[in-house]
């Protein structure tokens, strides 16, 4: 059976594109980082929760670096994750060159495990603003993949959302059956997600266009 790596942190936009694989006949190789962020617990719980759903094989590497390096909010507690809307420009909860280093470890494993896909959940058009989530970005890497592997291996990196909107991702996401009320979006909080940072303005978006509740427990919800 074809394998596929699929790069699943336990959020939403994740847990979709782990499921598209699933339904286009691969047999999933979930991997999950730890790389210090606030809600590292949390996430780590949504991964094996979704995995155990998609009956994956799992990898669960350990990234403590980008503590050291910081610059974000996500991993740098002197930096508040901001909480009064989306705004131009590449927010400071980005995280530097994150998704390329994923791309490389999975790369790496999908290698090894003769995977011929690797899935990432980047959206680039109803997104936050992150660099590493455009496809020139994505194109870029997939050709630096192909070039630092064997000559045998022949790996595609798969972006089944990097064109929809959140709405689009949620519907699609209740279509296929994905448990939604496992996942996990918010960037500030474990135990109730804030509902007002970026992360969760835009899933709390993506429900209420598509007509759809959020089950999980927020403090509080803003739709803006």
């Amino acid at each position: 059976m074809k394998k596929a790596v699929c790069i699943l942190s336990g959020g939403m936009d994740s847990s979709v594109a782990s499921f598209i694989a699933k339904k286009e006949g691969y047999e999933i190789v979930a991997l999950h980082f730890n790389y210090s962020q606030r809600t590292q617990n949390r996430e780590l719980q949504a991964f094996r929760d979704i995995a155990r759903v998609l009956e994956a094989k799992t990898y669960e590497i350990d990234l403590p670096f980008f503590k050291q390096i910081g610059a974000s909010a996500l991993v740098d507690e002197n930096l508040e994750v901001p909480t009064e809307g989306i705004k131009p420009g590449v927010p400071i909860t980005y995280v530097p060159f994150r998704n390329g280093i994923f791309l490389s470890i999975a790369a790496a494993i999908a290698e090894k495990e003769q995977a011929e896909a690797i899935y990432i959940g980047v959206v680039e058009e109803d997104s936050s603003g992150y660099p590493d989530c455009t496809e020139s970005f994505i194109q870029a890497m997939q050709k630096a993949i192909n070039l630092g592997t064997k000559d045998e291996t022949r790996i595609r990196i798969k972006t089944p959302l990097i064109h929809l909107k959140k709405e689009d991702i949620v519907s699609l996401g209740a279509e296929l059956g994905v448990p939604l009320e496992l996942t996990w979006s918010c960037y500030k909080n474990e135990e109730k997600a804030c509902g007002v940072c970026d992360s969760c303005r835009l899933r709390l978006k993506g429900f209420a266009k598509a007509g759809l509740e959020d089950k999980i427990p927020y403090e509080t919800k803003e739709v803006s």
